[in-house]
Order: structure tokens, then C-alpha cells, then sequence
């Protein structure tokens, strides 16, 4: 996979929030339908035009999913172990890549080391398992010890990932992963907090299993060349880029944009040696509907993100344009339950804008994308900046694509320099333009242009 990872259009699926499921496991009930109705509308993702799916958490846990209590189970609420190798499979004929999420830097306090250590205190063969355990002092949950936890959930406990006896048990969990799914990658949770020997070891271990497997890191914050590089991760999300499309909108500077777009992939560029993952939002973050201060950026921002350097990835349910946003009860809005799953979305969830235009733009963009080398693989150069206009030249070869986004509610013309002469084709718009027309280039209110030299 990762040979040609340029080539690949992800959607994103939090599968426990998507199939509304119920919000604690109860580790009785009989298996749910999620992975089968997934399996049932692939067809679906296909018009879209994805040919890449990240999906989870999978596995057996105690609420949200990322409180793994068994690696080698789905999660029954999901489906069963069959369930998902069937998924997979209908995908890899559809020619669609899976990967799953991994959830390797914690687990739950149901996880059976953890109930180990509960049990036994001092004399748990496990107590080892977990990061900086200590028999002195109690935690905030009652255990007559205290754990490190992420990000202060207490329901979430730190493993010991350079532990040998941790490593054998999660890689013998991968392999179990790639031998009975045959997944075709892996993305790390807290890939930004995990230790770089484990990954390193993880690497070395997923190339021997499968040797073009593909590992992306979950990376908030910091140098993603610390992450992405060889021996390591192939690719981390982009929450720089993330931030700065819908900021660039909002806040009317493409500025923001330029100078970060230039900063990672632009001549000298930080990360031109690797390939980012893309996204406007996620499950983690406000639906982009909800972040953007009006619903027509979707469209030049769904524009971008098809064509800026990198791997675009959508959210579920954000190709209807729906809402959401994380508040102090959590992240329930962010995830919420989608058509085929349930009769209707739920009020806060509603799109403010055409759902069907909105489909229809994403696989336009989606078909432009694959049809042309420049606009997935192409070389970044910035040709044209104002407050509320960027243009940007993507060459790949022989082929040279143009992009000139504009984000004022009213046409604008931006001046473009340095781009070779020829004819240009805007395959958005099915219009043609010379050269000496692209020199003050007219754009589409809150729209963009994609223009192919012919």
C-alpha cells in the first residue's frame, strides 16, 4: 500500500458512534450488525470515491473503545471476529485498503492485566505491565495503588510499551490482525506520547508480516519528522495544515495558509520527504460544519483538501455537510449515529447546507483527483497570495495543475507569476483559459478553480 499512498482517498469511521451503539459494554449481549450493514454499503464509499477506510476502535472494550479490554476480539457491540475478515475482504475486492485504529499506548481498567494487578497488588505477575505503579499511595478510582493515566482519564491506564512481555502481547495481536483480517495498516493512537523504541520495533515487526504495511501516527503537536521517517511511521496527521485551513477562512488571511502550506511542502519544505494525512475534522475535533463561520467555505475547503500535498481523508457523515461539537459532556456530538443506522440524524447534528450538492462536489473533486498525477503527486509552489485568494502550482512530470481558491463572498481576480505557458483547462468548472488570462485569473465567489495545462 504505502508505494502508492498519494493515490488513496480515506473515510474515516468511528464505528461505535456511527452504528449508535450502546455507550458501555455490558459483556453479554449478542453480536451487533455495524461491520455487516458496513459490509453492505460499500458501494456507497465506492461513488464517493474512497479506496481507503480507517476504521475504529474495533476491539473489545469497556465504553468509547480507546478502554481496550481484549485486542483479539471485536468489540460484540460492532460484530464478531467474521464479521470483520468479511469486511476486509469485500473491500479488497472493491480495490479499497483498510486500517485499523490501534490503541496501543493504554488500556482500560477492565483489561485483564490491570484486573491482575487489582487483585493480586504487589504479587501480580502484570505489575510491570503498566507506567509508574506505585503501592504507596491510592488512586482517584479507589485502587489501593496509583497508575499514570493519558491525559488525566483516569479510565485509561498508561501501558509500559518497552515491557517485552507488553510488546509480545500487542505485536502478537497485530500479527493476529494481518494473518485473519489481512488489514493493510495501522493507525497508532497517541502515536505523539508512545515510546520510539517500541515503534521502531513495531515497524520492524508489521515489514516482516507484510512488507508494504502501512503505520500512521496520531500526532498533535511538535515535528512530525520525529515520527515520519524510515524505520518508524510512514505518515502522521496534519493538524497543522488541519488548523490552518478552516483559520484561513474564518479569520478572511490566506496568509496563514500560504505560510504554512510553504513551510511543509513548498521548495525546502520540513515535510517533503513524506506523505501527511489530511482532514478537516474527526472525531476528536468540531465537525468542520460547526467550525466554519459560514457554510459555503465547505466547498473551497473540501476544494483544498483535495489538492494540497498529502492524503485526504473525510470524516463520516461530513459529506452531508452535518454539525457537531464537543462540549462539556464530551465527545457524544462529534460521533454521532448516521443513515443507514438510524431513522434520521439527531437535531444537533443537521447539516446547515445541501447534502446532496455538497456529495455531489466531494466526488467530482474525488474524480479530478485521481484522474490527474499533479494534483496527487505533484510538487508545491505558491503563485499567488492576497488576504482572501491563494493559488498554488502542483507539476508532476510533463503535467502542471493550478489551483486558485477564493474565499470572499464575492468574484475576485488574483495575479499568478511563474507559471508555465500553455493552455489550461479548469476541470471544476469545465472552462478554458491562456495563459495570458491566468496572468489576473477571475474566481468564483467561495470557490476555487482547477486548472490543467493541456
Amino acid at each position: 500500500m504505502k508505494h502508492n499512498i498519494t493515490d488513496y482517498n480515506f473515510y474515516h469511521i468511528y464505528p461505535l458512534g456511527m452504528c449508535g451503539a450502546l455507550k458501555q459494554n455490558d459483556f453479554s449481549q449478542a453480536p451487533g450488525n455495524c461491520i455487516k450493514t458496513l459490509t453492505s454499503k460499500i458501494d456507497y464509499l465506492l461513488d464517493l470515491g474512497i479506496n481507503a477506510i480507517y476504521i475504529g476502535p474495533l476491539f473489545e472494550s469497556t465504553a468509547h473503545g480507546y478502554d481496550t479490554v481484549d485486542y483479539y476480539w471485536v468489540d460484540r457491540r460492532l460484530g464478531t471476529n467474521d464479521d470483520l475478515k468479511k469486511f476486509v475482504n469485500v473491500c479488497h475486492q472493491n480495490n479499497i485498503c483498510v486500517i485499523l485504529d490501534a490503541v496501543f499506548n493504554h488500556t482500560g481498567r477492565d483489561f485483564f492485566a490491570f484486573k491482575d494487578l487489582q487483585n493480586n497488588g504487589m504479587n501480580s505477575q502484570y505489575k510491570d505491565w503498566y507506567k509508574n505503579v506505585r503501592f504507596d499511595q491510592r488512586s482517584p478510582m479507589g485502587d489501593n495503588f496509583s497508575y499514570e493515566n493519558w491525559a488525566g482519564c483516569n479510565d485509561l491506564v498508561k501501558l509500559n510499551v518497552d515491557n517485552p512481555q507488553v510488546q509480545e502481547h500487542l505485536f502478537g495481536a497485530v500479527e493476529h490482525w494481518i494473518k485473519t483480517f489481512n488489514i493493510d495498516g495501522l493507525r497508532l493512537d497517541a502515536a505523539d506520547v508512545l515510546s520510539p523504541n517500541f515503534m521502531e520495533k513495531l515497524s520492524i515487526f508489521c515489514q516482516q508480516k507484510k512488507p508494504d504495511f502501512w503505520l500512521m501516527g496520531e500526532v498533535v503537536h511538535g515535528d512530525y519528522n520525529n515520527w515520519a521517517k524510515p524505520g518508524r511511521l510512514d505518515s502522521v496527521t496534519n493538524y497543522q495544515i488541519y488548523k490552518s485551513l478552516w483559520s484561513a477562512f474564518n479569520s478572511g488571511n490566506m496568509h496563514e495558509l500560504g505560510y504554512n502550506l510553504n513551510r511543509e511542502v513548498g521548495d525546502g519544505g520540513i515535510y517533503k520527504n513524506f506523505t501527511l494525512y489530511n482532514f478537516l475534522d474527526n472525531h476528536d475535533v468540531n465537525r468542520i460544519a460547526s467550525t466554519v463561520t459560514k457554510q459555503e467555505y465547505l466547498y473551497p475547503l473540501y476544494g483544498l483538501l483535495y489538492t494540497i500535498p498529502g492524503i485526504p481523508s473525510i470524516y463520516y457523515g461530513s459529506e452531508y455537510g452535518i454539525r457537531g461539537v464537543r462540549n462539556q459532556w464530551g465527545d457524544s456530538e462529534l460521533r454521532p449515529s448516521v443513515p443507514p443506522f438510524c431513522t434520521h440524524l439527531p437535531e444537533f447534528a443537521r447539516p446547515a447546507t445541501n447534502s446532496s450538492s455538497l456529495q455531489k462536489f466531494i466526488r467530482q473533486l474525488s474524480t479530478i483527483r485521481k484522474e490527474y498525477k499533479s494534483v496527487r503527486n505533484g510538487n508545491y509552489k505558491q503563485i499567488g497570495i492576497n488576504m482572501k485568494q491563494l493559488a498554488f502550482l502542483r507539476s508532476y512530470q510533463d503535467e502542471v495543475a493550478i489551483i486558485a481558491v477564493n474565499s470572499d463572498s464575492s468574484t475576485q481576480k488574483l495575479s499568478l507569476n511563474n507559471f508555465p505557458t500553455g493552455n489550461y483547462y479548469d476541470a471544476l468548472n469545465d472552462q478554458w483559459f491562456t495563459s495570458e488570462q491566468l496572468k489576473n485569473i477571475e474566481i468564483p465567489a467561495t470557490w476555487l478553480r482547477i486548472l490543467i495545462r493541456k
